[in-house]
């Protein structure tokens, strides 16, 4: 028996919904969040996608890097996310080792994020090696979200966080591994810290959305943390973010405000509180 639709309710976003976008010409918004008020917030404010990304190792762990990041912590988080959404795409980034050891587990993984985090969909980092890896996730009906150019889980390997793609070999590199991400069916790609020559360059190139972060105007979407579009996190931040409110100073000076009110015994005043008399009237009344 198929459920009652609800008048005027926002129709979901789903994967095929989100590649559509492109061919529409539609810019596609994401946001990382990590938890049910956050999400909740993203979603009522219109955002296409919400990505529980393991940098949540980082904003919310205080972690200098994404690699300690657990599978449980990112299905526990994803739960929260999934939770809060009504409208949005929800994806699950999966975490360091989850997805390296094999394609039966990798799978296995993939799977526990869409069954147990109730997200839509996964997002795994690298080109060319990871494609035929990719491949078989999505044979497997889990949608996968491509993510090449600086990957956080390669920092090791990269020599830190830095922009990549900046010679002429280094970007063709990134343009096949786009190509090889389309072709392995992704639905989507993640472009970080790339330059907005090599974007647009790949944004024409392949036909499944691509998202920015750090990587130019020319991308078919663009992502940014909830933490740091907001003004929670610490500065100093990448020359990519964009502050669109000082949230940190609001709300520190709210907490200050609690504070001194406390230790000058100003709060809580009489309307903050309950009575006995109030209690015993309400008790008669039923």
């Amino acid at each position: 028996m198929m459920s009652k639709v609800v008048p005027n309710q926002l129709k979901s976003l789903s994967v095929p919904l989100i590649k559509e976008k492109k061919n529409k010409n539609e810019k596609i918004v994401m946001v990382t969040a990590y938890d049910y008020p956050s999400a909740n917030i993203g979603d009522e404010s219109g955002v296409d996608i919400i990505l529980v990304g393991d940098s949540l190792g980082m904003v919310i762990q205080g972690n200098e890097d994404t690699l300690s990041v657990t599978l449980s912590e990112i299905i526990y988080h994803t739960k929260m996310v999934s939770k809060a959404v009504r409208r949005a795409l929800v994806v699950a980034d999966m975490p360091f080792l989850s997805y390296h050891t094999g394609v039966k587990e990798a799978i296995k993984n993939c799977g526990m994020c869409i069954k147990e985090g109730r997200a839509q969909a996964v997002k795994l980092e690298g080109g060319r090696k990871r494609a035929d890896l990719i491949k078989r996730i999505v044979d497997s009906e889990i949608p996968v979200m491509g993510h090449i150019g600086l990957t956080p889980q390669s920092i090791h390997k990269l020599g830190g966080f830095k922009v990549q793609g900046k010679d002429k070999s280094s970007a063709d590199r990134l343009i096949e591994d786009a190509v090889a991400l389309e072709k392995a069916d992704v639905f989507s790609i993640v472009l970080e810290c790339i330059p907005a020559e090599v974007s647009e360059i790949i944004t024409k190139e392949v036909k499944v959305p691509t998202i920015g972060i750090g990587s130019g105007p020319y991308c078919d979407g663009q992502v940014l943390v909830f933490h740091d579009l907001l003004g929670i996190s610490d500065d100093p931040l990448p020359r990519f973010v964009k502050k669109y409110k000082n949230l940190r100073k609001e709300i520190t000076e709210g907490i200050s405000s609690f504070a001194n009110e406390v230790k000058k015994g100003t709060f809580p005043k009489d309307e903050n509180c309950y009575h006995i008399v109030d209690t015993l009237n309400k008790e008669s009344a039923k």
